[in-house]
């Protein structure tokens, strides 16, 4: 069994361990066996819910065991099954429809012609969803024409009226929420699951709600706000007033902050209309108008589907065709065909599109509404037709398991539901066989181990990726970058051939070069250069038999913060006052303040002639980075100022009078305490061609981790002091 099986391959020095993938930690097991079983302890997160077994690489009977990726998070609700609640479906006869959350591929809800069905675990285990009665007719409870699940809930889109369903109500969206009380085209929500992302401005979008002539943004809590209408759009895409302009459609790309509009335009619109398409960054709140624009039938309703890449490579399809947008659509056209030139209807008995599955490896599944599926992969323009799988009858479809992987999801005449694994990577491999595909290269390799690199001022980040393939073929690799040009590149490749074949090794560095001392705009400089930027490293050719690795990482430049201690004190808040001598502004009575344990932590306790050198330390959601080595600035947030330094300007190495708190709030009396002094005024004293003489025997009241320069206490009294610190060096 499989603890004897556990003890023979640890006596051949098997030891698993668990990685997280989004965070990239290690957990180990105890350091011994327990009744032939590993026991590890992880902790629970609700952004690092992706794990993977790995182990060493041990051979038992000439095999290696595979590492799996499985899924953990807090445990998910399902809707309560209430007694005398009535089903919700889609007419009678239509094929199945599902949404599934991004971040947690195991849950799902699909909506069939005789229930609704919900799960957490990839439909192990799954409860029905119904609604109470009374609210929707019987016709409309039976006319869902799209479902959408979310943290909120599950949004129902019936007779262009959106729904939603709580654990404790059902109830009809609308002017309440910002939204249209009907006229509703459709909704949709993130499809690629980001963690980690960088935004300056505000909250980011869950959700994207559509009319005819309107998109709205939804964010958690049932927060909806108009984004725009197609009246703002013509005057975007130079459209006379008079020509007719609508929403086709709307999708988020794999860019965490972005989101496409897909437009249809026609003067006449009887016979032909064009697809363009515009695309608006939520962070820069800038619209992009993009170089594509598509001919097609005026009734043509397509369908938009963005590949997980760094640059916008968007699939759409209608009832018979895909149209392949690649390479920020410098690459368009039609998914081809052996025969048919790409009407997959033709080659599946006049079938037509039920749905599309993508994964984050590029792979592509197009399944027929009579199960009849094709395949390729991202980047690919031709599909293959896959073996026959399922009964043409069988109402079913594809979605991703939570090992990230294609399912089969299907529902029987009797309302159950059942799932069945799919091996997509051997049918794909039978096919490719059959038809003699081979990829162009042998490997392709690279060390991007995480989704998300942050990268602070004066850092860089270099990564590498090689290529193997035969000799002759003459392959590269291609380094896509998208999103605000903030990076610097420099590249190094190199090359060598043995036994006929040839590797590229390639070694790319990302940093910044930017200086921001002494700028006209400190925040507005800071700001340009900060924000998102996604890079993706691909081979320049590739094949459906290709093990394409989707690598695509952002790169984010802000700062991370400490963190407090809260554990060594005893936790409460308590008052205390100052005497008003002993405050800057001097004021005609005390000060009552409160210490708020919450915000400022556990105070240290110090005796008068003890010295204080305040060392900084960085820190992110990993743990310590560094000590602080630049000059940073203290005050006392209450205003105290009876307290000095004990370097002078003059000991401190100074050729001029160097900045002080009262020099500052002088220049800046407009402006509060915590924002006369900073990075973006600051100038240093070490140069006669900056600043002025004056007195270089005042305290010196700039810090490093070097100087030896710390705070000076009273002894005639004691006192309580909140200090606030703030870097000075603006390249830090």
């Amino acid at each position: 069994n499989s603890k004897i099986l556990s003890k023979e391959l640890a006596t051949l020095g098997q030891k698993p361990v668990i990685f997280t993938s989004l965070k990239k930690r290690f957990y180990y097991p105890d350091s011994k066996m327990k009744n032939g079983t590993w026991h590890i302890a992880l902790p629970m997160s609700v952004d690092d819910v992706l794990k993977e077994v790995k182990g060493n690489q041990v051979a038992f009977q000439d095999c290696f065991i595979a590492d799996v990726i499985f899924l953990l998070s807090f445990p998910l609700l399902t809707m309560p099954d209430i007694p005398g609640f009535l089903p919700i479906t889609t007419p009678q006869g239509s094929p199945l429809i599902a949404s599934q959350m991004s971040c947690v591929p195991s849950s799902v809800v699909v909506v069939a012609d005789m229930e609704t069905f919900q799960t957490n675990d990839s439909f192990r285990t799954w409860t029905r969803i119904r609604v109470p009665p009374n609210i929707l007719t019987d016709d409309e409870r039976h006319n869902v024409s799209d479902v959408y699940l979310s943290w909120d809930g599950i949004f129902f889109l019936i007779n262009s009226v959106l729904y939603i369903r709580t654990f404790i109500a059902f109830r009809r969206l609308g002017r309440d929420e910002n939204l249209p009380d009907n006229g509703i085209s459709g909704a949709t929500i993130r499809k690629w699951c980001w963690v980690k992302y960088l935004i300056k401005n505000k909250e980011r979008s869950a959700m994207a709600v559509w009319t005819k002539n309107e998109v709205y943004l939804g964010y958690l809590s049932l927060i909806f706000v108009k984004l725009t209408t197609t009246e703002k759009l013509k005057s975007l895409l130079n459209i006379s007033p008079a020509d007719t302009l609508t929403i086709q459609n709307v999708a988020f790309l794999a860019h965490p902050l972005e989101l496409a509009i897909i437009l249809n335009y026609c003067t006449t619109c009887s016979i032909n209309k064009k697809i363009y398409l515009v695309i608006y960054n939520e962070d820069t709140e800038q619209w992009m108008k993009q170089d594509f624009a598509l001919d097609v039938t005026s009734d043509t309703v397509l369908s938009a589907y963005f590949i997980y890449s760094a640059m916008p490579d968007l699939l759409l399809w209608d009832k018979h065709r895909l149209y392949y947008c690649y390479h920020n659509f410098t690459d368009t056209g039609i998914i081809q065909t052996p025969t048919e030139f790409g009407n997959l209807s033709r080659l599946s008995q006049n079938s037509t599109i039920h749905n599309v599955f993508i994964d984050y490896y590029g792979n592509v599944v197009v399944k027929m509404k009579n199960n009849i599926m094709f395949y390729f992969k991202a980047n690919i323009r031709d599909a293959v037709k896959l073996h026959v799988w399922i009964n043409s009858t069988m109402k079913s479809l594809t979605a991703m398991s939570s090992f990230g992987v294609v399912f089969l999801i299907h529902v029987f005449e009797n309302g159950t539901v059942y799932p069945q694994e799919y091996p997509l990577r051997l049918e794909a491999e039978s096919v490719a066989f059959t038809i003699k595909e081979k990829c162009p290269y042998v490997a392709f390799l690279n060390n991007i181990f995480t989704v998300f690199y942050f990268l602070d001022k004066g850092q860089n980040i270099s990564i590498w990726t090689q290529i193997v393939y035969p000799e002759n073929v003459g392959l590269y690799i291609m380094v896509e970058s998208y999103g605000p040009k903030i990076l610097q590149e420099k590249h190094h490749i190199h090359y060598e051939i043995a036994l006929g074949y040839c590797t590229k090794t390639m070694t790319i560095t990302f940093f910044q070069t930017k200086n921001y001392e002494a700028v006209d705009d400190y925040f507005k400089l800071q700001n340009e250069n900060m924000g998102l930027q996604l890079i993706h490293v691909r081979p320049s050719a590739s094949a459906r038999t290709c093990p394409i690795a989707q690598k695509v990482s952002d790169m984010g430049r802000s700062k991370p913060l400490p963190p407090f201690n809260k554990k060594e004190c005893l936790q409460h808040d308590f008052f205390y006052n100052i005497e008003k001598s002993y405050l800057r502004n001097k004021p005609s009575k005390n000060l009552r303040v409160k210490y708020d344990w919450n915000e400022y932590g556990c105070p240290l306790r110090l005796d008068f002639g003890e010295k204080f050198h305040p060392v900084l330390q960085l820190f992110n959601e990993n743990g310590y980075i560094e000590d602080v080595e630049v000059n940073f600035i203290v005050w006392e947030i209450h205003g105290r100022n009876d307290y000095s330094f004990n370097n002078t300007m003059k000991k401190s190495g100074c050729l001029n009078e160097a900045q002080t708190w009262k020099s500052m709030i002088a220049r800046n009396k407009h402006l509060p305490l915590g924002e006369v002094w900073g990075p973006e005024n600051y100038k240093h004293c070490f140069s006669y061609a900056i600043g002025k003489p004056g007195d270089l025997n005042q305290p010196y009241e700039i810090i490093n981790k070097s100087n030896y320069n710390h705070l000076v206490w009273p002894v005639d009294h004691s006192g309580m002091y909140v200090f606030r610190v703030k870097i000075l060096d603006p390249n830090y």
